[in-house]
């Protein structure tokens, strides 16, 4: 059972959102099944945040361990958060089934259909991911907007700290949530092998020594002290456990600013595939 239970920030819809989250999306080469044995260890630990996908394809698997979890006792669904992204099922489409997209009108039409979801209660809090500032005001300026989103979802650790949009966020009280908030070379197809390790960076090894911490609880700390939710993920049952411990110690406000340094800007996920849409997040600088 869980050693300590996990915080919450409250979200700008009034509800309430735990600081950490399990990541369940995995790399092709590792067997679906693992995403339904990983979810249920996350819940025995104390994880009460679940992070999916339309995309990760496992949806069902990660599905039937909150399942085994709320039957066997560990957990109420009241208990638990959980943060899915639709497919392509809420693109608009002509008569002729093509999707409505161009510069001016596909986030608004899309934060439309989720608004009607919000109003139809198949969800809870409408959130966007990989949104840069000015796609954000896109939605914050769009006329007749009902609700604002909670969150935006980014690539966020040490190495790209992302602090012009962390701050932005603040100011129009939208949560940031860090995926890869412990780096990434999972994904052989889309993320440079040649990029620096960020847990093996001798600075969080060096702040991991006083508090007797591994790097990646450094990494976690120093985002929840940021007031960023973080997803974690893993599939190693051991490191599951492990990155969870995080809520018995606090970094300095010195440890937080030589944190701070570590930013390189430096992406570990840039999806190349959509390099050429207008509506590409990472041309502009925050």
């Amino acid at each position: 059972m869980a050693e300590h239970s996990s915080p919450t920030l409250l979200m700008n819809d009034g509800s309430k959102i735990p600081v950490i989250g399990f990541g369940t999306y995995a790399p092709e080469y590792i067997p679906v099944s693992l995403s339904e044995q990983a979810t249920e260890v996350a819940i025995e630990v104390g994880f009460r945040h679940i992070d999916g996908a339309h995309l990760y394809q496992n949806e069902k698997e990660v599905g039937r361990a909150i399942q085994k979890k709320i039957a066997d006792g560990t957990v109420k669904r009241e208990d638990l958060f959980y943060t899915g992204k639709p497919g392509g099922d809420l693109i608009p489409m002509d008569k002729d089934g093509k999707a409505q997209l161009d510069a001016t009108t596909d986030l608004c039409a899309i934060w439309e259909a989720m608004e009607r979801c919000k109003d139809a209660g198949l969800v809870k809090s409408i959130g966007v991911s990989n949104f840069n500032r000015r796609q954000i005001e896109k939605i914050l300026n769009k006329h007749g907007l009902k609700y604002k989103p909670v969150c935006n979802q980014v690539e966020c650790h040490p190495y790209l700290n992302q602090s012009k949009l962390l701050e932005f966020c603040k100011a129009n009280d939208i949560l940031l949530t860090a995926y890869s908030a412990l780096g990434s070379h999972r994904h052989k197809d889309w993320i440079d092998q040649n990029s620096p390790v960020l847990l093996e960076d001798p600075v969080l090894a060096e702040i991991g020594k006083k508090y007797n911490k591994t790097s990646a609880n450094i990494a976690i700390r120093y985002q929840i002290q940021r007031g960023v939710v973080t997803i974690i993920k893993s599939y190693n049952p051991d490191r599951i456990k492990e990155n969870f411990k995080v809520f018995d110690f606090e970094l300095t406000p010195e440890d937080m600013k030589t944190l701070d340094g570590m930013n390189r800007n430096l992406r570990y996920v840039d999806i190349k595939l959509f390099y050429d849409h207008p509506e590409y997040p990472l041309h502009d600088e925050y």
